[in-house]
C-alpha cells in the first residue's frame, strides 16, 4: 500500500509532441491505426481488423455513457463572460431524474473567470424549439475546486435535458487547443452511446463501427454494455509530486443484473473496452466484498474510494462470490 501511494507521478512523463495529436478524427472511425503488441513484438495494423485480434465467443463489455453538452458559458451585464461546468448532478443526486426537471435543479460545477461572478443570479435568455426560456444560474456554495450551482428557469414545458442541448457547449479534451465544432457532436461520441452523463468520451470506444460489431458477431462474441458517467477527474490536472497527493472524483456506475450474470458465464474470457469499463468491472469487485463484510450494506455504503482496493481492509472472496 506505502508503496504504492509512493509512486512519483514523473515517472509518468513522456514526451507527446502536438503534432502526434490528431485534432479531427478520420472520416470512417474505424479506419484508425491499431496497434497489436504480443509475444514482445509490436505491429500496426488498423481499426476494422480487430476482428482477428478477437478470440471467438469472448465476452466485451462496453461503457454506453453518452457526453452530455456540459459547458454553459453566461454573459453578463458588463460583458464579462462565466464558464459553468456541469460536473455531476446534487439535487436530485439521480442522472435520469436531474436531466427530467422542469423547474429547477442543483450541480457539482467547475465556475471558470470566478472572480467575475462574486454574487447575484447569471442569466441567459434562450430559444428551446420554438419556447422562449430564461435561464438563472446560482451559487449556492464555494467548496473552492468546485461549486453547488443552483439551475432555475421559467418555463414548466422545457427539461434541464433540453436546455443543455440548446445551450450548452460539449467539453472536447483540453489536449486537442481547439473549440468545439458542430461535428464534435456526433464525432465524439461512441456509436452505441445511450445514457447521458458523462463529461468526456470513453475514448477507446470511439473507433467501433457497425461493421466491426458485425464482424464481431460472427465470430460469435458477446458483447455488453456497462455504464461509468466519466467525471471531472480527467479532467483534472496532476500537481502533486506524489500519487498519494492527487484526490480523483467519484464517478457513477450501474450495472444491469443480467449483464452480471453474463460476466460470471464467461468469467474466463472478458475483454474490456477501455480503463473506463475497466474501472467498472473492477468495482463490482470491491461492492461484493462490501457487501461480504456487512450484508446490510445500504446503497450509500456501496462506494469504492481511491485507495480501497490497496488497504487489505475488506475480506478477500472469489471474484464468483462477489
Amino acid at each position: 500500500m506505502k508503496q504504492t501511494k509512493e509512486i512519483k507521478i514523473e515517472e509518468y512523463n513522456y514526451p507527446l509532441p502536438d503534432e502526434r495529436i490528431a485534432k479531427f478524427p478520420l472520416p470512417k472511425r474505424d479506419t484508425s491505426k491499431l496497434l497489436l503488441y504480443r509475444h514482445g513484438e509490436i505491429e500496426e495494423h488498423t481499426f476494422n481488423q480487430i476482428d482477428n485480434y478477437i478470440p471467438e465467443q469472448a465476452l466485451m463489455v462496453f461503457n454506453n455513457t453518452k457526453v452530455i453538452q456540459a459547458r454553459m458559458h453566461f454573459t453578463k451585464n458588463t460583458g464579462a463572460v462565466v464558464e459553468i461546468f456541469c460536473l455531476e448532478p446534487y439535487a436530485p443526486n439521480d442522472y435520469a431524474l436531474v436531466f427530467q426537471q422542469t423547474e429547477r435543479c442543483t450541480w457539482v460545477c467547475l465556475v471558470g473567470n470566478s472572480k467575475r461572478w462574486k454574487s447575484g443570479l447569471l442569466q441567459q435568455q434562450l430559444q428551446v424549439g420554438n419556447k422562449q426560456v430564461t435561464l438563472s444560474a446560482e451559487r449556492i456554495q464555494n467548496n473552492g475546486e468546485s461549486n453547488l450551482v443552483e439551475f432555475t428557469w421559467d418555463n414548466a414545458e422545457i427539461t434541464f435535458a433540453e436546455l443543455l442541448d440548446a445551450f450548452g457547449e460539449l467539453p472536447i479534451p483540453p489536449y486537442l487547443k481547439r473549440d468545439t465544432e458542430e461535428s464534435d457532436l456526433e464525432t465524439y461520441q461512441t456509436v452505441y452511446s445511450k445514457v447521458k452523463g458523462s463529461v468526456a468520451a470513453p475514448t477507446a470506444g470511439l473507433h467501433f463501427t457497425p461493421e466491426v460489431f458485425e464482424a464481431l458477431k460472427k465470430k460469435h462474441v458477446t458483447c455488453e454494455e456497462v455504464t461509468l458517467h466519466v467525471g471531472a477527474g480527467t479532467f483534472k490536472p496532476v500537481k502533486s509530486e506524489l500519487i498519494q497527493d492527487h484526490e480523483m472524483h467519484t464517478e457513477f456506475i450501474s450495472v444491469n443484473k443480467a449483464t452480471i450474470e453474463n460476466l460470471l458465464h464467461k468469467i474466463d474470457c472478458v475483454i474490456a473496452v477501455g480503463t473506463t469499463s475497466v474501472r467498472t468491472i473492477e468495482s463490482l469487485y470491491f461492492v461484493g466484498a462490501i457487501l461480504e463484510a456487512n450484508p446490510n450494506a445500504q446503497p450509500a455504503d456501496l462506494k469504492v474510494t481511491q485507495w480501497m482496493p490497496y488497504e487489505g481492509k475488506l475480506p478477500t472472496i472469489t471474484a464468483q462470490k462477489a
